[in-house]
């Protein structure tokens, strides 16, 4: 494939830019405003860089559509997608930054953060003996190459990790990969449940009612995406001895509405999906790199199964 006209949308718009300038590339670029995208502009272009498709979105001459994200649902969501477009998806430094997300708050829960705060607030002296990560057994949904990296930081931290993966396939650092389909007894003597899946058919509303009830006070960590998890389910889990705690980086609607009870349960944590930002560095990055693959015709590591949706 011979890719020459280039649109470039979106937050990370300015900075391709700067660095295209720096660089002599034969391919012409087009850097616009989300708003100021007109269909004359996708018949111009063969390849569509952002995060995810414009509202005005047009299929026109695109041959190529590369997401700065690693999410490409809202692509796939797109009607009547062509198969004859290719689409790529950014490949970077997520998994040590999700790692780092989840170790970061079951080590909080595992050291009693909040519970020693409470009691410096009272002046109160109670020993609390913290438990260590070698003590726990930690589920990861989802075995790609984010669950793959958030696996071996806990394994190496001597946490037992079960995979669980459409596939059943068995991948490094997980002691046992189980298939999705496949009863979920192991989730009893589970203590933290992480989700890095992505939104595809047979993970849509995953975690419900009969997921959820498998558990018996576990932690939940979501950082897949946040059409995985039944809302009514993980507060309805949470009123029963199945989950204990929620730490949620991603929802089925984003920004979380102010009317979410989410907000005002104590046992859930939210952020804003920051878990594993693409830095303007590494989206540039894998997109220049993605780019000279493509006019090379080489492997694309970061190509979209559309079928599989990641």
């Amino acid at each position: 494939m011979h890719i020459q006209h280039i649109l470039v949308t979106g937050r990370l718009k300015s900075q391709i830019k700067q660095e295209i300038e720096n660089r002599d590339l034969p391919q012409t670029f087009r850097f616009l405003e989300e708003q100021e995208v007109t269909s004359a502009d996708f018949l111009w272009a063969d390849a569509y860089v952002n995060f995810y498709p414009i509202p005005q979105f047009q299929w026109g001459n695109l041959r190529w559509v590369h997401s700065l994200g690693a999410g490409v649902d809202r692509f796939i969501d797109l009607k009547e997608w062509k198969n004859d477009v290719v689409l790529t998806r950014t490949i970077c430094s997520f998994g040590q930054k999700i790692s780092e997300y989840c170790l970061s708050y079951i080590l909080q829960d595992l050291q009693h953060h909040h519970l020693f705060q409470k009691q410096q607030e009272a002046s109160e002296w109670t020993p609390v003996t913290p438990k260590t990560l070698s003590s726990q057994r930690v589920v990861i949904y989802g075995t790609g190459e984010i669950g793959q990296e958030v696996a071996r930081v806990f394994s190496q931290l001597g946490t037992e990790v079960i995979g669980v993966s459409l596939s059943g396939q068995k991948k490094a650092h997980f002691k046992h990969v189980y298939k999705i389909s496949e009863r979920s007894d192991f989730l009893q003597e589970t203590d933290w449940v992480i989700s890095t899946l992505p939104l595809t058919e047979q993970t849509y509303q995953l975690f419900n009612h009969q997921l959820f009830q498998s558990l018996s006070g576990a932690g939940f960590i979501n950082v897949g995406r946040g059409a995985t998890v039944v809302e009514e389910s993980l507060l309805w889990a949470l009123e029963q001895p199945f989950l204990r705690k929620a730490v949620l980086d991603v929802f089925e609607e984003e920004p979380l509405s102010p009317e979410s009870p989410l907000w005002k349960d104590e046992r859930v944590t939210i952020t804003p999906h920051i878990s594993a930002v693409t830095s303007a560095e590494e989206g540039i990055a894998c997109f220049l790199d993605t780019l000279e693959k493509i006019n090379a015709n080489q492997i694309l590591h970061n190509q979209v199964d559309l079928e599989k949706g990641y």
